[in-house]
């Protein structure tokens, strides 16, 4: 199996929590005991005081002292009795305090080398346990003669993942009809502008650190992953602005769809721009530095490609990315994701949530979708890999045409060809027009609806849509990674060049982190405290900037080139693009930009 985990990650705003977590209880309980020591002396001093006073007051009485005097002994004497009751009961109460609050402190003291106990019990057993599934799955998949009895349950047992196989058949119309531009599809294949700037074609190798990942993840279970500390160890040195503007690499779909004469067809090619983001995933097992808060990423292929990109990092907690991608060829797409991510023990969800925008300049057509979830399994043991499930519907806001997209769970025991996608593109009244159908890591192909009828009907009482196709046209197909991939991190070609220093960017940009570059050039002890460094610079601007807006009764944290707006279409307040950074750029006046790095 394949890929990589754009983990939720690090810029660690906890310092290292166990170990501090241990000292702080540690001190708590120390400082308790002597308090408790401390209240036991006053006690006996009390005691010894009270007694002394006692015993001088009664030799006074006793002396031969005018009877004026005499009077005010015995009133000073009453006094003094009043205070030893009041001294016995609160002596009393004390001692009662100390032996509850020693016993109970012994409690506490069990109770919390109890659950110590416990956890590493319990993190032993999720290793264990991760370890026997693991063999199991080997023994599962080298059983000879399982498979055929395996296929047998798979399409009862898939469930929910099965929906769209139960329901719907394809097959190739048996009618000599026109195939839709054969040529058109070995264009698409390969690109349409040839680079006029030499850029990188390699990276320095990826040193050969090891490093346990559960080790750190095991003190991760139920925590919110973006807090957790990471070292650069199980990073890519490409943050995920980086990451996130590398979902335009297959940007010529994007051109071709403009050309489209019906919306259907254009939504075809979104659809296949959709699922090409994840080909990059497939091979990818390292996460991307989480970015800085205000950190830049730009990438002006202008004059090459016939766009410009800008990322903004707009929130750390939870980490949210900003997105304006403007295409000369005619369109435009926006985005804000928001990473959310689960640590189950021996798998990581990480679900990418808010709406991606694209809009075509002369027809107005306005697509909305969302990403699916991505599971980095494996964790504990055995080797990484990366699934992406669940269903992206894609719509066409002004034709109100739709896709609707499964990407089908990974399954042992399935019949499916690995890392399916499948749809159907349909118009505003729901009539199916385009089956759509390929892998997320390779290829996706459409094939034209020419007739659709009713078939028989599935074991769940679902009736199936029999569609008559004509012959599938391929849309898009992943580019061969470059040579000696394999040493380098399984970057792609565009993704070689996304960190080549550059010069005349924002002092924002991803491009300058230090820890990230040190990271790229083998240095990963420099850069491991270099991040340290960067975390630290950023908390300590985080608790200034939180001072100043209480005082301020201020929100906090403005983004610079992007702006907080409620979306009309979802409802939703989103960050948009608000101007400025080309303009910049152009004078070279950065001005505005915080110090970050």
């Amino acid at each position: 199996p394949p890929p990589t985990p754009p983990f939720a990650d690090d810029s660690g705003d906890e310092e290292p929590a166990s170990q501090s977590d241990k000292s702080e209880l540690h001190n708590t309980l120390k400082s308790l005991a002597s308090k408790l020591e401390d209240l036991s002396t006053c006690n006996d001093l009390i005691a010894k005081h009270g007694a002394a006073l006692q015993r001088s007051l009664s030799e006074l009485e006793n002396l031969k002292l005018p009877a004026e005097s005499g009077e005010k002994i015995k009133a000073v004497n009453e006094r003094a009795t009043l205070f030893r009751i009041t001294s016995n009961a609160m002596i009393n109460a004390c001692r009662d305090f100390l032996e509850l609050a020693e016993s109970h402190s012994r409690k506490w003291q069990r109770a919390l080398q109890y659950e110590r106990e416990q956890r590493i019990r319990l993190e032993e057993t999720i290793e264990q346990l991760a370890k026997q599934h693991n063999s199991l799955e080997r023994a599962c998949r080298g059983a000879p003669g399982l498979s055929s009895s395996a296929t047998a349950v798979s399409s009862t047992s898939k469930g929910e993942a099965s929906d769209e196989d139960e329901e719907t058949e394809y097959f190739d119309a048996m009618e000599d009809a026109p195939s839709t531009n054969q040529t058109g599809d070995k264009e698409s294949m390969c690109k349409d502008v040839l680079p006029k700037k030499r850029r990188r074609t390699r990276i320095p190798d990826k040193p050969n650190y090891s490093l346990n990942l559960w080790s750190i993840m095991k003190n991760c279970i139920g925590k919110e992953l973006s807090k957790i500390p990471m070292p650069v160890n199980f990073n890519e040195p490409l943050s995920m602005l980086q990451r996130l503007t590398e979902d335009l690499e297959y940007h010529e779909l994007l051109d071709k769809a403009v050309k489209c004469e019906s919306s259907t067809e254009q939504m075809c090619f979104v659809a296949a721009f959709s699922v090409s983001s994840y080909s990059t995933t497939v091979h990818r097992t390292a996460k991307p530095f989480n970015p800085l808060l205000g950190e830049t990423y730009e990438l002006d292929r202008l004059d090459e490609l016939g766009f410009r990109s800008l990322c903004e990092q707009v929130s750390h907690h939870p980490p949210a990315a900003a997105h304006h991608v403007y295409s000369k060829q005619g369109w435009t797409l926006w985005q804000e994701i928001t990473i959310a991510s689960k640590f189950r023990g021996k798998y990581l969800s990480i679900m990418p949530l808010g709406a991606i925008h694209l809009e075509f300049h002369s027809s107005g057509n306005h697509y909305v979708w969302r990403k699916v979830t991505s599971t980095v399994h494996n964790i504990i043991v055995g080797k990484l890999w990366i699934d992406q499930s669940g269903d992206i519907e894609i719509v066409n806001h002004k034709s109100k045409d739709k896709c609707q997209l499964k990407f089908t769970p990974y399954s042992y025991f399935s019949r499916d060809v690995p890392r399916k996608v499948t749809g159907v593109v349909t118009d505003a009244d729901g009539k199916a027009h385009y089956v759509m159908s390929g892998t997320w890591d390779e290829n996706m192909e459409c094939s034209k609806i020419v007739q659709s009828s009713h078939g028989s009907t599935s074991s769940e009482g679902k009736q199936k849509t029999v569609y008559q196709t004509l012959a599938p046209k391929v849309l898009w197909k992943k580019y061969p990674l470059p040579e000696n991939a394999e040493n380098m991190y399984f970057f792609s070609d565009l993704a070689l060049t996304l960190n080549e220093p550059e010069e005349r960017v924002a002092p924002t940009d991803s491009r300058l982190r230090p820890d990230q570059r040190l990271m790229e050039n083998g240095k990963w002890d420099e850069a491991n405290v270099e991040k340290q460094r960067l975390e630290e610079k950023q908390r300590a601007v985080r608790r200034r900037r939180e001072a100043e807006a209480v005082e301020a009764l201020e929100e906090g944290y403005t983004p610079l080139w992007f702006e907080r707006k409620v979306d009309p279409l979802t409802g939703e307040l989103i960050c948009v693009y608000k101007g400025g950074y080309w303009e910049a750029k152009e004078k070279q006046d950065w001005d505005l930009c915080p110090d970050i790095f």
